[in-house]
Formats: C-alpha cells, sequence, structure tokens
C-alpha cells in the first residue's frame, strides 16, 4: 500500500499562510499540558465571569476546530472542504446541558441538521450526542436498572420519544444517523435505544449507526452478539468505530467506585481491539455499514489494504472515513484526494456553549502521545514547502 499521508501539500491547501501560522502556534500551545490546564482554567473563570473573550476564542480555537455559531455559519467551511472532495458532518456540539427546554431545543437542531443533510450531497450524514436529548444521570439509572420516580419515568419518556423522531424524520428523509458513544456508565441504556432504533429503521439498509469506542475492552463482544441479534432479527447494522475520548474520567470513575476499568490495558491493546472490529465488520459487510472514525494512519491503511484484498470499490457508500475539523488533514485531504468517502466532524454552536467541547479536544491531543507532534511536523512541512526551503 503506498504511503499517502505525508504529501503537506494535499493536505493543506485549503489552508491560507495566515491559518497555517494560526495552526502552528495552537497546537505548539495545545504539546504544552501546564499550558492547557492553565488555559483551561483560565477560560473557564473568564466564561463563567461573563468577560469579554468571546472574540479571541473565536479567532483562534475556535475558529480552527469548529465550522460556526450556528448552521448557516458553517456553509462557508461545507463548501470549501467539498471543493477538495471532503465532505462534512455538521455537530451541535453542546454539551453537559441538564433541562427539558434544553434537551428541546437540541432536538429541533438536530432535526435542522437532518433537513441541511438532505438538501446537500456535501453533508451526508447527521449526528447527535445522546445527552443532548437527556440527562447523563437519568441514562446512568436506567442503564443500571435502578428503579426510577414518576417524574423520572416520565422523563425517560420524553427521552425515547426524542430519538424516535430524530431516527424516524433520518429514515423517511434518508440521511445516515451518527449517534455518538459518551462515558461508558451512560452507554448501556444509549445502546438499548439504538439498538431499538436499528432494528426499526436498518430493516432494508442502514440508516442508523451507533458508536463503539474501542478503547473498551469489552466493545468487540458487544458487537458480536448484536451481530448474532440482528442475524435473528433481520436488521442492518452501523457502527461508527473510534478509540474514545474520556479516558481519565473512566479510570477516575472505576477507581473511586472500585470496580476494574473499562478501558483496555494499553495503547497497543485499544490499536489491537479498534482493527479487530473493523477486520469483523469487513467480513460481514453484507449486514453492515462503517463509519471509521480515527487519526491513526496504521489504522487507515489497514482498512485501505482490506478494501484492495476483497476487491471492493473505495467509494463503496459502506464505508466512510472520518476525522475531526482541525486535524488530521494529512488524512482526510489525501484519502479524499484518492478517491475515498471522507467526512469531516464540523462542531458548531454558540462560542461559549462549545467550549467544554474545545476543552476536551485540547485535553485529549494532550494525552494522545503523537498525535500533536504529528500536527506539528506536518504544519512545519507545509510552512517549510511554501517558503521554498524543500
Amino acid at each position: 500500500m503506498d504511503k499517502i499521508f505525508n504529501n503537506t501539500e494535499v493536505a493543506f491547501a485549503l489552508k491560507s499562510d495566515t491559518e497555517l501560522d494560526r495552526a502552528y502556534f495552537l497546537f505548539k500551545m495545545i504539546a504544552s499540558e501546564p499550558l492547557v490546564r492553565i488555559g483551561t482554567a483560565v477560560t473557564n473563570f473568564a466564561i463563567k465571569a461573563h468577560l469579554p473573550v468571546e472574540g479571541l476564542i473565536r479567532a483562534t480555537v475556535f475558529d480552527h476546530f469548529c465550522g460556526g455559531v450556528n448552521e448557516m455559519d458553517c456553509l462557508s467551511v461545507v463548501d470549501k472542504m467539498y471543493t477538495k472532495g471532503v465532505s462534512s458532518v455538521l455537530d451541535y456540539s453542546v454539551e453537559g446541558k441538564e433541562e427539558e427546554t434544553q434537551f428541546d431545543a437540541a432536538l429541533e437542531m438536530t432535526l435542522k441538521t437532518i433537513e441541511f443533510a438532505k438538501e446537500r450531497q456535501a453533508i451526508p450524514f447527521a449526528v447527535f450526542k445522546p445527552t443532548g436529548l437527556g440527562r447523563l444521570d437519568l441514562y446512568t439509572k436506567v442503564g443500571e436498572k435502578q428503579i426510577l420516580t414518576a417524574e423520572e419515568q416520565a422523563e425517560w419518556t420524553k427521552v425515547k420519544e426524542r430519538f424516535e423522531i430524530v431516527c424516524k424524520t433520518a429514515h423517511d428523509k434518508d440521511v445516515a444517523l451518527l449517534i455518538d458513544a459518551e462515558e461508558s456508565w451512560m452507554q448501556d441504556a444509549a445502546d438499548d435505544l439504538v439498538e431499538s432504533m436499528m432494528r426499526q429503521y436498518n430493516r432494508e439498509k442502514v440508516v442508523i449507526f451507533n458508536t463503539l469506542q474501542m478503547y473498551r475492552w469489552d466493545r468487540l463482544d458487544y458487537l458480536k452478539a448484536l451481530h448474532e441479534r440482528a442475524k435473528t432479527d433481520g436488521f442492518y447494522i452501523g457502527m461508527k468505530l473510534v478509540r474514545g475520548a474520556y479516558m481519565e474520567k473512566e479510570h477516575e470513575r472505576a477507581k473511586e467506585k472500585g470496580y476494574p476499568t473499562p478501558i483496555c490495558a494499553s495503547k497497543q491493546a485499544t490499536d489491537d481491539n479498534y482493527n479487530a472490529a473493523v477486520d469483523y465488520m469487513m467480513q460481514h459487510l453484507d449486514k453492515m455499514a462503517i463509519f471509521a472514525g480515527t487519526h491513526n494512519e496504521e489504522s487507515s491503511y489497514k482498512l485501505m489494504e482490506m478494501l484492495q484484498a476483497n476487491s471492493i470499490a473505495i467509494n463503496d457508500s459502506r464505508i466512510w472515513f472520518g476525522q475531526l475539523y482541525g486535524m488530521s488533514d494529512n488524512i482526510s485531504y489525501n484519502l479524499a484526494s484518492h478517491g475515498y468517502n471522507v467526512a469531516k466532524y464540523l462542531p458548531f454552536g454558540p462560542v461559549r456553549d462549545v467550549m467544554p467541547y474545545l476543552i476536551r479536544r485540547a485535553e485529549e491531543n494532550t494525552s494522545v502521545a503523537g498525535q500533536t507532534s504529528r500536527e506539528l511536523n506536518l504544519l512545519k512541512t507545509e510552512r517549510d514547502r511554501r517558503k521554498g526551503k524543500l
């Protein structure tokens, strides 16, 4: 398999020199764990104190990792990326809400993004987070089979109704729908809900996708058990495969509550688990569709090799590669330039409301060995190339 991910001219073709410099500056900051900690604390304080920092945030970290403050704001980014064959997934990245009015607002926004996706070839998927439509603690209680109060039962009924509305709308408008995974302690309830939606709406093809975080050692077994149920009951499986984004929280809670950590014992074990899930799904592609959400070059090459070995078209509609906006452009744009299906997650929302997402992104980059240094090396290479040094 030809190595294609080092072509920085293709990777950063859409970035101006100024944007390239900004990206280099940002990843330099993210590379320093103390700076990320200090920056996070200062940003949280400034937002809570209602200090006028939104302009600064918008001009730096927000515009690098987000598409805009609303869906219309994202369209120029969507159109620009699509000129290079990279599609978009509009991701309303407002997290940590607790009130019914906020969940109803997230529902309306999700329905709006489905409509956007239906109208635009450049947006092949819609997406939502389970906790966008209901409280995390409620998912946890349901997943742990705790007895709900009458009020909580009514609240859970509303969560199920929101899922039903979103999934039915996606099915009726023929828009593929990605449902994100979150903390392990709320995931059982979310998995059950998503499976019920697959049973209902994935009868003829994949419309509904769940997400498997493969840094969890139990997820491959879950996928295999789900496959057995799908074979028996006659529905298709859609899965977004990712490594995972809540590792520190997972370890801390497991330690605090005295249960074994759900996270794989090592980075290598996680990588092996991820690649095994891709391999399993590729073996059963007649009933499955894969959204390979990965910033890992090796995993990307492995999937490319599987397509080649099995004589599967590189633009087969059942196989997508996905990365986050603002990261791993070397993977996204080089894959797209060779004809693979590629989509960037494009977060959007009011600056203040999206800050928890951005902070998590910075912390994740700091903790993932090699991720930030790779970004910096690629950016430096492209800057040098443009200056005629290469």
